[in-house]
């Protein structure tokens, strides 16, 4: 389990491309404490830890998340939002995220506020239903809350100290954005369609 708050930027040092699994090197911001076997979420994704050498640590990524995710689209030298997984104790600063990505959405619009960043995302109409204004999002990896909705487009407010510690101030338009909804909208919402359909 996740919480949403990033602990830092990582770098992609390399990515070896086989038949049905590519192998991301990446260099984390932080491996004390890390054992080879542990999850660690990039840009959102739940990977595990296949070897460690310092800082440099391989991922194995299989077809299906490659399809579901940016993470294809990375190449060599470019960052990351990195969190290492939820340990007993550890304060919930976020909201709890699994690291299983429902799907992409692109940022439409990005405008400098100040100094601070808003975004418009699109998401697929399919997530819609799980999106609304005040709610919990997990974009990239990083907890935010949903400002306002209009159609399949979504606003998020991003503050200096975001920008600061997530690769969203490098952000542009066109890019395409991880998303992830928890566990507990998706069982609301699910709940609520059962209900609603049986009393129909």
């Amino acid at each position: 389990m996740f919480t949403g708050i990033v602990n830092g930027l990582g770098r992609v040092l390399s990515i070896e491309k086989g038949e049905a699994v590519w192998t991301f090197a990446i260099d984390l911001p932080n491996t004390e404490g890390l054992q080879r076997g542990a999850s660690v979420a990039i840009n959102g994704v739940c990977l595990t830890a296949t070897e460690m050498d310092d800082d440099r640590v391989l991922f194995d990524v299989i077809e299906e998340t490659l399809e579901r995710t940016n993470l294809a689209r990375l190449s060599k030298g470019d960052e990351v939002n990195v969190e290492r997984s939820l340990k007993f104790g550890d304060e919930l600063g976020g909201h709890l995220l699994s690291g299983h990505i429902m799907g992409m959405g692109e940022i439409t619009v990005r405008t400098e506020v100040g100094e601070g960043v808003d975004m418009t995302v699109s998401a697929p109409s399919s997530m819609m239903k799980f999106i609304h204004e005040k709610g919990y999002i997990g974009l990239n990896g990083a907890s935010l809350t949903i400002g306002e909705v209009v159609g399949d487009q979504f606003n998020i407010h991003l503050i200096p100290e975001t920008l600061r510690l997530t690769t969203f101030a490098s952000m542009q338009v066109g890019d395409a954005i991880n998303i992830e909804i928890d566990a507990m909208t998706q069982t609301i919402v699910a709940t609520v369609e059962r209900r609603m359909k049986q009393e129909s």
